[in-house]
């Protein structure tokens, strides 16, 4: 079964969240208990046992802060 990582890129994030309207799994939450320098709400990568890096939080992220890691075992 494969694995996923996603680095959130907190330069780039303004918080809309669509990251985690989007993921399958419910892996990302946006709590605004951590915010950017510029005041947004950053999402967490709450659950990385579940993530399966299918890659829909970065391909949904209309400011391309999100990036995917997909691990496969062999």
């Amino acid at each position: 079964m494969a694995k996923g990582e996603i680095i959130i890129d907190e330069k780039y994030c303004k918080g809309c969240g669509y990251c985690e309207i989007f993921c399958p799994n419910g892996c990302i939450t946006v709590t605004g208990d951590k915010l950017t320098s510029l005041g947004f709400s950053l999402p967490t990568f709450t659950d990385p046992d579940k993530c399966t890096g299918c890659g829909i939080c970065g391909w949904m992220c209309p400011d391309l802060a999100i990036e995917v890691y997909k691990y496969v075992e062999v």
